[in-house]
């Protein structure tokens, strides 16, 4: 077991896949001389050369909708995003084509292209640029979603988001790129739909996914001081969701704390709320509680930004508040 950052397992995972299929390319900005936004793309120029490893200009609809029309001809492009947030740019490249394109075509194109970069709050960029945007891309069928919260996941995950027939996005943090863990030095791939428990418990479930994750570990050391033994359950992949890995938490543990960095209105945060009310409602001693975003725009001021975001203090009272202890 090798320790690794995020960003090296990400860059690992795609160094990997183009080594194995010649059809598999990058393509945005910075990706090749600059090496990335935030350098995943390392190495990957001098490697593998311009025609795989290309640089874009600032038009995000322009290179992602040249990405889509890469994948219907079967190649296999990973485009990255600087952001997420600039991703809005693409929204119609994303919806009316990488979406839709199989399904209108009757099956006769795949649309095989993965688009990455960090989504959601950083610290200190303000409100355009600290949206977390993954229900906007989960409302859409014909899209899947991945977000993982630890490098081993990172390159499980981005491998099989490349291998994959259909348009994933790939959500990850710019405060997450830094980040050390364990991977396998033998290859591990990571499927959709299929949930981890990274801590056992009885008491309370936390759902999380990407970032967040650390920060419900981060609450369950604290509640478990005051005896409430928490089982947090990453999530990985968003759609589709590993409904069942919640329902059998839920139904051990009868109570559920929905993590979410987004907005609260119409959110993923939200929907899982739903599916654990509806599915598990027989099962449940109080209400789901939701701990989010508040729902205004991130400040820039750093004080007003943690007030606003979730934080381990606001996880640990929605656990206490579900198990009556406030």
């Amino acid at each position: 077991m090798a320790q690794v950052t995020f960003r090296e397992a990400l860059r690992q995972a795609i160094d990997e896949e183009m080594q194995r299929d010649e059809t598999v390319f990058l393509i945005g900005e910075e990706v090749a001389q600059y090496h990335g936004a935030y350098k995943v793309s390392q190495g990957l120029l001098e490697k593998y050369g311009s025609k795989r490893v290309i640089d874009t200009p600032i038009s995000e609809e322009g290179f992602t909708g040249i990405g889509i029309g890469a994948a219907m001809v079967g190649l296999r492009p990973i485009v990255e995003w600087m952001t997420f947030n600039f991703s809005l740019q693409a929204l119609d490249q994303i919806y009316n084509n990488a979406a839709k394109m199989r399904h209108m075509s009757g099956g006769q194109f795949k649309i095989p292209a993965v688009f990455r970069g960090p989504n959601g709050p950083a610290e200190f960029l303000s409100s355009q640029h600290s949206q977390a945007l993954q229900s906007i891309y989960c409302h859409c069928p014909g899209l899947k979603v991945m977000a993982p919260s630890n490098p081993a996941d990172a390159k499980g995950m981005l491998k099989t988001a490349i291998r994959d027939d259909n348009p994933v996005l790939f959500l990850e943090s710019e405060l997450m790129y830094n980040w050390k863990g364990e991977i396998k030095s033998s290859e591990s791939l990571i499927p959709f739909g299929e949930a981890n428990v990274v801590r056992e418990g009885e008491d309370v479930t936390i759902l999380a996914f990407s970032k967040p994750v650390r920060l419900a570990l981060e609450a369950a050391e604290e509640l478990a001081k005051e005896g409430l033994e928490t089982e947090v359950i990453d999530l990985r992949s968003l759609r589709p969701v590993d409904e069942q890995a919640i329902y059998t938490s839920v139904k051990k543990t009868n109570r559920c704390v929905v993590l979410d960095e987004a907005w609260p209105y119409a959110s993923v945060g939200s929907h899982l709320c739903y599916l654990v009310s509806s599915n598990c409602f027989d099962f449940l001693d109080s209400p789901v509680e939701l701990v989010c975003s508040e729902d205004v725009p991130v400040p820039y001021n750093h004080r007003l930004e943690l007030a606003v975001l979730p934080s381990v203090r606001k996880t640990v009272q929605a656990a206490k508040k579900s198990a009556y202890m406030v």
